[in-house]
């Protein structure tokens, strides 16, 4: 149980929870209102909202919920890992395509999450132990920058930096067909799909979703797009992708895979089957990756060229149209 008596003026007034993310800033702001709407957090022994207006003398009681870690047996295991940037409070991974990030049903090791705990000493721990340095994640096809939180304080800087949009994010990804427009924004709200709760679909009953778009090249068939998540919904680039008619090339859970080649010109169909097959994997990198430093609070961006599977792709693509 943790205490606060409202006692200095320049307190009153605040709403409830800007004042405990300044008193707490090893919790992220979405944390800390989550507990102030479960009850977890009290003023005058009284549930209050999250924007309630703090007045003299008030006393605030938090009793943050006890984590029940199904998996706390998680084991370390020696990794490769692609290092762009560390210090004392973040560390930049360059994510290789088909590494899961955490453990999860079926997945307890070969995550990313067993590499970073055999690598790193200290790591956060507000997402539980099973997802130590974890703010956010990638999809285990989708390859490039992801950052890592190696102190609770990061951690909870960059979750709200998240919630706050102010993160910014580039993707840059092969899809099916010729965009109409050459830039532009998809703001289509993404609900997990009922019938497949590993799939996603375009609802009116989902959570708002924005991504901007700008094409860069385009082929017969194809198209190089890059992408610009404002919000960071799962599979959010290949639901948004796919409702517009454009799926990812090689991503068959929205519908571009390999049915996707079929109905061309015999030598276009074995040639996108041909590659797809070599990519094994959706064409999908998170290219770029700006945010305010925790610490430092200075602007920092880390990149990523596109890995060698994608890279070799684009140069085929482009030979193959141009002979």
């Amino acid at each position: 149980m943790i205490s606060f008596n409202i006692q200095n003026a320049e307190d009153v007034g605040l709403r409830l929870d800007k004042f405990l993310v300044s008193q707490m800033p090893d919790h992220s702001r979405s944390r800390i209102q989550n507990w102030i709407r479960s009850g977890n957090i009290l003023v005058n022994g009284l549930n209050r909202k999250t924007g309630y207006s703090l007045e003299p003398n008030d006393e605030i009681k938090v009793n943050p919920p006890k984590v029940v870690d199904q998996n706390s047996d998680l084991m370390p295991e020696q990794m490769d890992l692609n290092i762009l940037f560390e210090d004392e409070e973040i560390v930049i991974i360059n994510k290789p395509a088909g590494l899961v990030v955490h453990p999860g049903t079926g997945n307890r090791t070969g995550t990313l999450v067993n590499g970073l705990i055999d690598h790193f000493n200290s790591l956060s721990d507000l997402n539980g132990q099973t997802r130590p340095g974890i703010v956010h994640r990638l999809d285990a096809d989708t390859s490039g920058i992801m950052v890592i939180a190696k102190t609770n304080m990061a951690h909870a800087n960059l979750a709200d930096q998240f919630q706050d949009r102010k993160i910014k994010k580039k993707y840059t990804a092969i899809t099916w067909g010729l965009w109409t427009e050459n830039s532009g924004e998809i703001d289509q709200p993404i609900a997990r799909k009922k019938q497949d709760p590993t799939s996603y679909i375009v609802s009116i009953h989902g959570k708002s979703s924005l991504t901007k778009f700008e094409v860069e090249k385009k082929y017969r068939h194809l198209s190089k797009v890059s992408f610009f998540p404002k919000t960071g919904r799962t599979h959010q680039i290949r639901v948004h992708s796919a409702y517009l008619g454009f799926p990812i090339f090689g991503d068959e859970k929205y519908g571009g895979g390999l049915s996707k080649t079929r109905g061309f010109l015999p030598e276009f169909t074995h040639f996108y089957k041909q590659k797809m097959k070599r990519l094994n994997r959706h064409a999908l990198h998170a290219t770029r990756l700006e945010f305010t430093h925790p610490a430092t609070k200075k602007s920092i961006f880390f990149e990523s060229p596109l890995p060698s599977d994608f890279f070799n792709l684009v140069e085929v693509i482009e030979s193959f149209y141009d002979e």
